[in-house]
């Protein structure tokens, strides 16, 4: 294929992936800007394979159906409660891949640069390893957190903020005798490529890096952990860009790290924090949870489903805040069922979607798009919240931390200053829960206690199901 056709696809490429970000950004174009992102990456993937490859082709076909087939078994198998884990775990696997490229590339070079040139190429090759490295090892991590496999609560370990420094010190230090090396100016280690050792020793200290960062870190930053890890993963892959003078990935890379990046931004200015005390950790601890105890904040009243029906068919005014309770439980095409019987009895429902609801960015969105709940009533927490005061009944589904009134009442609860959904300030509030343990930041929530929240314990999806035969 002539070089001139390769850039033409590339470029038809880029326009595609920025199509399909600006569709991404809303829930009734997300499905459009999906098959844009397809098409795109379908003509580069075809432009690199017949323009830019010139060998090993069966390896290369081998390893695109081996790829496919494990993406589509996937795709199929993973249910959208695991939907977090799974993006966490494909972050991983483009670290794993800017951190192999790397090592490809520095071992067997295709063009062999000197002076300026090859500096400039050893520390593209060394900043995309060790972004992928960390990009790896903290998406592992990430994995095993969302999964369950390790718990929420961070690692503090002491003296962890100069630890970090010190491996950002070793890395830097690395990484100038790593250029020094490669250009022929060091001492390598008899037998080895020059400049190898460095990049070894470097690639170690960002895998630490990456795993005492994510560890560090608490259950609740989740939601800013995966679209950090999903800006670092965009950075490698530009990195690795430039190290294979592919244009291309260069701005695919980009693209995906800004996004990520503002993503990040979002997250954290939805829990008023700021994203380096987020990398700092800390946040979500046992020892800090507790705001207080079911014994000194009074009792909660509970209700069964006859008496959470008839609250609800008797309102006007009807808010859902949906939460990972309702992920785990399945429950979000009971409530679309909910929701449409309610509609039709002349009953205005809403959903009110807090910014870090469920473990990563949009989740109950998803959920509820999943379900078929219209665009139209689903909102995000800055446009709903001034109208709780006139709603008659909020419903909270398995959601903790995103309505806890400590966030605006407890100055020295963990959470303070986190924007909340403010149901408490409606008439009467029904929470969905299993039971009165605190949610994924560990804090206790005066919520329960309040005199006008009910609380309806049980099984999201089979609670749900009895109000749904009340109704």
């Amino acid at each position: 294929m002539p070089e001139g056709i390769v850039t033409v696809a590339y470029i038809a490429a880029t326009i595609l992936f920025i199509l399909a970000l600006g569709g991404l950004s809303h829930p009734e174009t997300a499905r459009r800007g999906n098959l844009y992102g397809i098409i795109g990456m379908s003509i580069a993937m075809l432009a690199t394979i017949f323009g830019v490859v010139t060998a090993n082709y069966v390896m290369l076909i081998v390893g695109l159906i081996a790829g496919g087939i494990i993406g589509l078994i996937l795709a199929r198998r993973v249910q959208m409660t695991q939907m977090p884990e799974l993006v966490a775990i494909l972050h991983s696997l483009v670290g794993l891949a800017a951190v192999l490229v790397g090592f490809v590339n520095f071992l067997d070079p295709e063009v062999h640069y000197t002076g300026v040139e090859l500096t400039i190429h050893d520390v593209e090759t060394y900043l995309g390893i060790l972004i992928g490295a960390v990009t790896f090892s903290g998406s592992v991590i990430a994995f095993g957190k969302l999964s369950g496999k390790i718990g929420g609560a961070p690692l503090t370990l002491p003296a962890r903020h100069w630890l970090n420094l010190a491996l950002l010190l070793i890395a830097i230090w690395y990484g100038y005798q790593f250029v020094v090396q490669s250009a022929g100016g060091g001492n390598p280690v008899a037998g080895l490529p020059p400049g190898l050792v460095p990049l070894l020793v470097m690639t170690a200290v960002a895998l630490l890096f990456g795993i005492h960062m994510v560890m560090a870190i608490g259950g609740a930053d989740m939601p800013v952990v995966v679209s950090m890890l999903n800006s670092y993963s965009g950075w490698a892959a530009a990195a690795t860009g430039f190290m294979l003078s592919n244009d291309l990935l260069i701005v695919t890379g980009a693209l995906v790290g800004s996004s990520g990046a503002i993503l990040s931004y979002i997250m954290c200015r939805a829990m008023n924090r700021r994203f380096l005390a987020v990398i700092a950790g800390g946040f979500g601890t046992a020892g800090s949870a507790a705001v207080g105890t079911a014994g000194d904040q009074g009792e909660v009243v509970p209700v069964n489903a006859m008496e959470a029906a008839n609250l609800l068919v008797g309102s006007k005014e009807i808010m859902i805040v949906p939460g990972y309770g309702m992920a785990v439980a399945q429950a979000q095409h009971i409530v679309c069922e909910i929701t449409k019987i309610l509609r039709d009895k002349g009953i205005n429902v809403r959903f009110g979607i807090h910014p870090v609801a469920g473990r990563m960015p949009g989740h109950m969105n998803v959920l509820l798009a999943e379900a078929r709940v219209p665009y139209d009533i689903v909102f995000e927490m800055d446009e709903i919240n001034e109208e709780f005061p006139d709603i008659d009944v909020s419903i909270v589904i398995g959601a903790n931390d995103i309505v806890n009134p400590s966030a605006q009442e407890e100055p020295e609860s963990p959470i303070a200053g986190m924007p909340v959904l403010e149901v408490w300030k409606g008439r009467t509030t029904i929470v969905l829960k299993r039971s009165m343990a605190t949610g994924y930041a560990g804090v206790q929530n005066p919520l329960f206690f309040k005199e006008n929240t009910r609380m309806l314990f049980g099984d999201a999806r089979e609670s749900l199901d009895e109000v749904l035969k009340e109704i």
